[in-house]
């Protein structure tokens, strides 16, 4: 039993990493831009979030203020930032990104404190069904059915929609696409939304699971999920998932075996390390 609640957690803690590491490979599939400002716009869910729940609104309002509002930053950010450099190599984009990230940061801190907002009212992280002797709180249970619901929505919009059709054909060969009518530009758009929007909700749930939203707390998120971008196979959806799933088992059965050893945020990295070592195509890409 106690291998199996293992197991669960480290499940719910993959779908978390899921929905951020979703919305790095859908962004570097269309540039080739590893977007370290995600974290930010994970934050910024989690902000939002919990200043509409302290406000008296309800948390499934919350939840969707904190999706629209991050959603809504994403389409900004690739205009403001990305896309006057598109043209140039894609270290430039990469460092725009990180002081975009600290300047973030820093603004969170400057307008709501160095030390984070709670949720006034939240039992929802320490409170769940009976599940046979296993305990998995509301929010758990509610950010393991986000993630699978947010996977099935893109995985069904990516293949049974036109827009979807025209993201796949920008990702595969941009100047085909363009001949064939396709908006570069439209796909781009919507591709940050969507990846905002998922970063977003990840915030709102992990700020609800923690009952703390602070400046800095997607840093970690958004380090673990380049990590699983580059094991999943760079610009792979589904070796991005796998990742996420083998990542968030490893470090739930980790912290528990290998504490004395390695923090729980070193075993992704060390998982990286090793990954590079064997397969530094990633796991998910042929040899």
């Amino acid at each position: 039993m106690f291998y199996f609640e293992l197991l669960i957690a480290g499940l719910v803690q993959g779908a978390m990493y899921a929905m951020m590491a979703l919305g790095l490979t859908l962004i570097y599939g269309l540039l080739r831009i590893l977007h370290i400002a995600h974290a930010a716009v994970f934050t910024l869910g989690g902000y939002v979030g919990v200043l509409a729940a302290n406000s008296g609104l309800p948390l499934a309002v919350a939840a969707a203020l904190a999706v629209l509002v991050a959603a809504a930053a994403g389409p900004l950010v690739y205009g403001t930032v990305y896309r006057p450099l598109l043209d140039k190599p894609p270290y430039v984009a990469l460092i725009a990104s990180i002081g975009l990230l600290i300047a973030m940061e820093d603004g969170f801190r400057l307008l709501f404190g160095p030390y984070g907002l709670s949720f006034a009212e939240n039992p929802w992280f320490v409170t769940g069904p009976d599940l046979g002797g296993i305990f998995l709180s509301w929010v758990q249970i509610a950010l393991g059915l986000a993630a699978l619901a947010a996977v099935a929505g893109l995985g069904l919009f990516a293949v049974g929609s036109r827009t979807g059709v025209a993201w796949r054909a920008t990702v595969d060969d941009p100047e085909m696409a363009r001949s064939f009518g396709v908006s570069p530009e439209r796909v781009r758009l919507l591709a940050f939304a969507l990846a905002s929007a998922l970063a977003g909700l990840a915030g709102f749930l992990v700020g609800l699971l923690n009952n703390l939203i602070e400046p800095g707390m997607g840093n970690i998120t958004s380090y673990k999920g380049l990590a699983i971008v580059v094991l999943g196979g760079l610009g792979n959806v589904p070796g991005t998932l796998w990742a996420s799933l083998l990542l968030g088992v490893a470090e739930s059965f980790g912290s528990v075996y290998l504490d004395r050893i390695l923090d729980r945020d070193a075993i992704a990295f060390f998982i990286l390390v090793a990954v590079l070592m064997w397969r530094p195509q990633g796991l998910a890409r042929g040899r």
